[in-house]
């Protein structure tokens, strides 16, 4: 009896398999290739320095996604102002790839180019959203901007869709934001964002956060939250300088059991305490 026929069948599936794994091989390279693109996106965009103010600590974390070849679209970003306060925004695209990560980008310019024109933070964001809205894109984004006057303390902030951030003074009382918030950018035009005024005094520290540092699949939200209020508490009343509690923040991140990106920025009051 010939052989022939099997052996030909056997010889083509081995090609088969052969061609298979090749593209499988060509798939991954160019995923590969583009979580590298976006990284470098991410990075490029992320400011190299921060502002500094005589009596003020600012520090951050960051800590990119790529697993399972993903990557997201959180940043951070603290920037003068032209009446000489200081603009603090932190926030989180939607989705988890290239796309995601140039359109963060956007969000990032046009928050600082309006920060020039506007310096309510309410009605930035409003006009932020609007004019990510004309851009087109199907992405959304939520958000924290912060407006801190380094002469008083005072802090106004206005929330898109983002998860609140943290305080803590150094007398021990420490907890989450209260301020009301709007919708995410990007979603529906003509939305309005009230702003909620605090107050940082000496020794005191601000968190601002995204949500891969405080929830993921082995945590949720709220428990996350209450942890980096533990720790903002505990660094106020130690005297912890910010770049130690937005470490200790961002190493309790890995508790969650997230995919995501993870962003820290940390404000505090060093210097002598400021007069209304």
């Amino acid at each position: 009896m010939s052989r022939r026929g099997p052996v030909q069948d056997g010889d083509e599936l081995l090609a088969r398999l052969g061609s298979l794994t090749a593209q499988a091989r060509e798939q991954a390279e160019l995923r590969r290739s583009q979580v590298e693109l976006a990284i470098a996106l991410q990075r490029g965009m992320l400011p190299a320095e921060m502002p500094t103010a005589p009596g003020y600590d600012l520090a951050v974390r960051y800590v990119p996604a790529h697993h399972g070849l993903n990557v997201g679209g959180d940043w951070y970003d603290a920037f003068y102002l032209p009446d000489g306060r200081i603009g603090l925004s932190i926030g989180d695209v939607q989705g988890h790839n290239i796309e995601a990560a140039a359109f963060m980008g956007q969000v990032r310019v046009c928050l600082r180019a309006l920060a020039s024109v506007t310096n309510d933070p309410g009605e930035l964001l409003a006009q932020t959203n609007d004019l990510l809205l004309s851009l087109g894109s199907d992405l959304f984004a939520t958000c924290t901007f912060m407006r801190l006057d380094p002469s008083t303390g005072v802090l106004e902030s206005a929330r898109a869709g983002h998860i609140p951030c943290v305080w803590a003074t150094a007398d021990g009382k420490s907890g989450v934001g209260g301020d009301e918030g709007g919708p995410p950018l990007g979603v529906d035009a003509g939305m309005t964002y009230p702003v909620t005024r605090y107050r940082l005094t000496t020794g005191g520290v601000f968190v601002l956060l995204t949500d891969g540092v405080v929830e993921g699949p082995s945590m949720e939200v709220d428990q996350g939250l209450d942890q980096v209020v533990r720790l903002a508490g505990i660094a106020a009343v130690a005297g912890m300088d910010a770049s130690s509690l937005a470490t200790a923040v961002i190493r309790g991140a890995d508790q969650v059991g997230h995919e995501d990106d993870a962003a820290v920025l940390v404000v505090g009051h060093e210097g002598a305490e400021a007069q209304l």
